[in-house]
C-alpha cells in the first residue's frame, strides 16, 4: 500500500495551494501578534488603574496625567483625558470616556479582523482550486475517454486538494476570530469597571459637595 505524501500532494494543488499557503502565514502572523498584544495586562493593566485611583482620590490630577503618559494601554489613553478634564460634569465626564475606550476597543478588534477575511477567502479560493481541477478531469475524459481512470487522478486529486488546503486555513481563522472578539468583551468589561471606579469616586464627591451646599443653605 502507497504511503500518502502530504507535500508532494500539495505541490500538485497549483496556485490555489499557493494563495492559500500565504493566506495560513498572515493567519499565523495574526494570531501571534493579537496573543502577545491583546490581553488584559496590555489593554486595562490592573497596577495603572489601582494606581490611578489613588492619584484620583488624592486629587492630583498632573500626576495622574504623566502616569498616564508613560503607559501605552488603551486604560492609559482614557485616563489621560480624565485628569485633563477633572472638573466636567460628571455626566459628560462618563460620557467621553466610555467613548473613548470604545473607540479604542475598537481599534484592538480592527487588528484581528483579517482572520476574518482569511476565513472568507481562504474556502473560495480551495473551491475555485476544485473547479479548476475537475475541469480538468473532465478535459482528460474527453481527448481519452474512461479507458484508463488513472488519467483522471491528477485533476481530481488537484480538485480534492484544493478543498481541504481552504477549509484546513479557514475554519482556525474563523476560530481565532470569534476567540478574540470574546476576548474583546472580557477586556472591555474590565476596562468598564476600572474607569467606573474613578467615576464612581467623582459621583460621591459630587454628591458630598451638593449635600454640604444644601445644609449651608440651610443655615
Amino acid at each position: 500500500m502507497q504511503e500518502l505524501n502530504l507535500a508532494s500532494q500539495l505541490m500538485e494543488g497549483g496556485t490555489g495551494v499557493v494563495v492559500i499557503g500565504a493566506l495560513s502565514v498572515l493567519a499565523l502572523a495574526v494570531s501571534f501578534e493579537r496573543l502577545a498584544n491583546f490581553r488584559t495586562s496590555r489593554v486595562a493593566p490592573q497596577a495603572l488603574a489601582d494606581e490611578a485611583l489613588g492619584l484620583w482620590r488624592a486629587g492630583d490630577y498632573q500626576a495622574l496625567a504623566a502616569r498616564a503618559g508613560e503607559d501605552r494601554s488603551s486604560l492609559a489613553r482614557v485616563l489621560e483625558f480624565l485628569a485633563g478634564h477633572p472638573r466636567l460634569p460628571i455626566e459628560t465626564l462618563s460620557a467621553r470616556a466610555a467613548e473613548i475606550a470604545s473607540t479604542e476597543l475598537r481599534l484592538q478588534q480592527q487588528k484581528a479582523y483579517a482572520l476574518n477575511v482569511v476565513a472568507t477567502i481562504a474556502p473560495i479560493v480551495g473551491l475555485l482550486g476544485t473547479v479548476v481541477g475537475m475541469i480538468e478531469a473532465f478535459h482528460v475524459i474527453a481527448f481519452n475517454g474512461m479507458g484508463d481512470p488513472t488519467l483522471l487522478a491528477g485533476g481530481i486529486s488537484k480538485a480534492l486538494v484544493n478543498t481541504a488546503a481552504g477549509l484546513s486555513v479557514a475554519l482556525p481563522s474563523l476560530a481565532m476570530h470569534h476567540f478574540f472578539r470574546n476576548r474583546m468583551v472580557n477586556i472591555g468589561i474590565t476596562l468598564e469597571r476600572q474607569l467606573g471606579r474613578l467615576l464612581d469616586e467623582s459621583r460621591s464627591r459630587e454628591h458630598a459637595r451638593k449635600h454640604e451646599q444644601e445644609r449651608s443653605h440651610a443655615y
